[in-house]
This record gives structure tokens, C-alpha cells and sequence, in this order.
């Protein structure tokens, strides 16, 4: 699918995504080491658990808004909160007014990625939407290259200019919404739903219907557990680094040095991830076209999980960048590909619940993952990053699983 076949609103939302984004990871890499040092490390695993729990009610009733009322008006609504909590994060007096924005803000990112998601499988065919969701998540990651190595100078020395920055931008995201992007509901399931009474029990009555599909609880389960390891790049990997990663040569010439270690080194982890992922996502999915489902997802959660372990074993910088590339090459084989399982496996008429519910494989391993933080006052280095690939590699199993029931189901079904 070529780019100038494109529908607006993809186009309009493939550039509004990209700059939110970049943005995004100029702070939000660097709030559980901000939440650490400001309320110490056992309160701070407790605290990072709550915006996950409510994001997972989010993410479950955007996904019923998205499919009710349209995609639009949900994104609507999530950028208008966003830009009202990066205000109050802006101008906060206090370190727990800064954590009520930061809920804020993750409330309404849950809100939004259903109805996103939603839309692009309306606007595209099963053929197309592999690439499609790729280059959507190529151009969300383009800000991960710049935005915490910016966000290493920026969060730390000028962090209320920065989230007042943010604050503009999202506001302009949402007028370009507003006046830009159509509703891509189809109209008929509109009309649908139209008919029926707004219900809280009705809501959770149509999730209880899809989470006893097995095969899709499975994956969500699955899901949860790869999550985990991935929220770490922002977690138990953030201490980590900052903990154990001293002050070392980066690049040198002749009589000059410039050295990183710390939260200036994290910064750089996290920009070569996004410098990768910028780099190689659309030809790792074209690489991999032919791939099926389960082996691109088994293999991932293997060389993910694998990445973070190895880290466990070496302080020094450009092995750190080694195994940062292998742990990335896995998130990139992943993140189309389930993307686009979804958007095969879900009704068009419960297409943003699916979303939503999908997301919740997010929502709680964001709320699980923070528990590596106390974890880490137990145990080594080795002994956290030891449980985080045994969850990975449990992931990759739970998807074998997976694809065989998947398997013998369209076997019933063809006989």
C-alpha cells in the first residue's frame, strides 16, 4: 500500500502521532527514576502500579466509546485530557500533584489507542494493515531516538518549559483532529448501537462475551507477560543503568572524550531503540512477510527477553548497545504482527473493544512491572533480569498453545 493511496486521516494522524510522540519520550522515560528519588524506591514501585490499573478501565471503555459513538470523538476526548493534565503537570507546586497529571495522562493514552487502532484496520485490508501499523509504529518511534537524549537535559533542567511545550502540542493535535479527521465507524454499526441504552453492566457484559473466547484470553495472557518485560526498558533497566553504569568513553578523538554513564547513558540506550526500530521496522516486516503468526511472535518474546538478561552480565556501554539491538530486533518482529492479528481475529462490530481489550495485555503488565523495583532490593542484577526472561520465554510457550487451538479450531470448522 503506497503512501499516496493513503486516506487522510491516516496521513493526518501518521504526522500528529509522530511529533505527540516525540514529546511523549522526552519525559516519560525518566518518571520512575523522578518518582524514586522523590518518594524512595519502595513507594515508588507502589505508586507506578496505579496509573496501569486505571488505564486498563480506560483502555476497556475506550474501546466501548470507539465502537458506540466513533473513533473521532474518543480521540477527541483523549487529547483534550491529555492537554488539560500536561497543563497541571506544567504548573504543579507539588511532587503528588506531578503524580495525579501523570495518571491523568496515562488515562487518556488508554482512552486513544482503541479508537486509533480501530481505525486504521477500517481503513485498510488484511494485505496492507502488516505495513501500515509498521509505519505507524515507525514514525511513533522516531521521537524515541531524539526524545530521551533530549530529555536527559530538558526533564532534568527545564522540565515545566518542556511539559508546557507538550501541552501546546497536544492541543494543536486536537484541533487538526477536530477539523481534519472523519469519522470511520461504519455506519450501519453506528445505527446499531445507536439502539441500544448506554449501560455500564451492558459495557462489561460485551467484555465477559470476548474474554471467553479462549483462544483470545490466551493471547492476552501471553501478551501480559511480554509486556512485563518490555515495560523494563523504562523501569528495572532505568535503575539499572543508573545504578551500575559508571561514567565511561563513548566516542574519543584524539584528546577528546565524551563520556556517559547513568541517566545520560540510559538516555543513549534508549536512543539507539528508537534509532533501530526508526531504521528497521518496515524492512524486518517485509523480511518477515511470509513468516506466520506464531513463529514471528514466538520468536520475539525469546530474543526480547534474552536482550534484557544479558545486560544483567555487563556494565560497559557498547556491549550494553549489543544488547540492546538483539532485545529490539524481537520488539520489532512483535509489534506489527500483533497488531494486524487482531485486526484479522476481531468482529468490524466489536473491532475498538477487541482493541481495547488487547491493550489490556499493556495496562497489566505496566501494573505488574514496577514490582521489579522492590524486587531489586532483593535480588541481584542477574536474579531480576533472570525472572524477567523466564516470563518471556513462558510467553513464547503460551503462543505455541495458542496457535495450536487456533489450528484445531479451523480444522473443526472446515470438516
Amino acid at each position: 500500500m503506497i503512501w499516496r493511496s493513503w486516506d487522510l486521516n491516516l496521513k493526518v494522524r501518521l504526522f500528529g502521532e509522530l511529533i505527540t510522540h516525540t514529546f511523549f519520550w522526552m519525559y516519560f522515560p525518566f518518571m520512575a527514576i523522578y518518582f524514586s528519588d522523590t518518594f524512595g524506591k519502595d513507594v515508588a514501585g507502589l505508586l507506578l502500579m496505579v496509573p496501569p490499573l486505571l488505564g486498563m478501565l480506560s483502555n476497556l471503555f475506550g474501546g466501548y466509546l470507539a465502537d458506540r459513538v466513533g473513533r473521532r470523538f474518543t480521540m477527541l476526548l483523549s487529547l483534550c485530557t491529555s492537554t488539560v493534565m500536561f497543563a497541571l503537570f506544567a504548573f504543579s507546586p507539588s511532587p503528588w500533584i506531578d503524580y495525579i497529571a501523570f495518571i491523568g495522562i496515562g488515562i487518556a493514552g488508554a482512552l486513544y489507542w482503541p479508537a486509533s487502532s480501530a481505525m486504521v484496520a477500517d481503513l485498510t485490508t488484511e494485505e496492507d494493515r502488516r505495513i501500515v501499523f509498521a509505519t505507524f509504529y515507525t514514525a511513533m518511534n522516531i521521537g524515541v531516538v531524539a526524545g530521551p537524549v533530549l530529555g536527559s537535559v530538558f526533564f532534568v533542567h527545564y522540565r515545566p518549559q518542556l511539559l508546557m511545550f507538550c501541552t501546546i502540542v497536544e492541543l494543536l493535535f486536537a484541533i487538526t483532529v477536530f477539523f481534519l479527521i472523519k469519522e470511520t465507524l461504519p455506519e450501519h454499526v453506528r445505527q446499531e448501537k445507536a439502539k441500544e441504552r448506554f449501560s455500564l453492566t451492558q459495557q462489561f457484559k460485551s467484555y465477559a462475551i470476548i474474554f471467553r473466547d479462549k483462544a483470545f484470553a490466551l493471547y492476552i495472557g501471553a501478551g501480559i507477560l511480554i509486556a512485563i518485560g518490555f515495560m523494563q526498558l523504562d523501569i528495572y533497566m532505568a535503575l539499572y543503568v543508573k545504578e551500575h553504569v559508571m561514567q565511561q568513553p563513548l566516542f574519543s578523538w584524539g584528546n577528546w572524550t565524551y563520556s556517559v554513564g547513568g541517566t545520560s547513558a540510559f538516555g543513549w540506550l534508549m536512543a539507539l531503540n528508537g534509532f533501530l526500530v526508526v531504521l528497521f521496522t518496515l524492512p524486518v516486516t517485509r523480511w518477515f512477510e511470509n513468516w506466520s503468526d506464531r513463529n514471528s511472535l514466538v520468536i520475539s518474546s525469546i530474543l526480547f527477553g534474552l536482550g534484557l538478561f544479558l545486560m544483567a552480565f555487563t556494565t560497559n556501554i557498547w556491549l550494553l548497545f549489543g544488547c540492546m539491538a538483539i532485545l529490539t530486533f524481537g520488539e520489532l518482529m512483535r509489534t506489527p504482527v500483533a497488531q494486524s492479528f487482531i485486526s484479522k481475529y476481531s468482529p468490524e462490530d466489536a473491532r475498538g473493544q477487541y482493541m481495547g481489550a488487547s491493550s489490556l495485555q499493556f495496562s497489566i503488565g505496566r501494573f505488574i512491572a514496577p514490582l521489579t523495583i522492590g524486587l531489586s532490593q532483593w535480588l541481584a542484577p542477574v536474579g531480576v533480569f533472570g525472572v524477567i526472561l523466564g516470563l518471556t520465554l513462558v510467553s513464547a510457550y503460551l503462543y505455541i498453545i495458542l496457535f495450536r487451538m487456533i489450528g484445531a479450531k479451523e480444522v473443526s470448522k472446515s470438516s
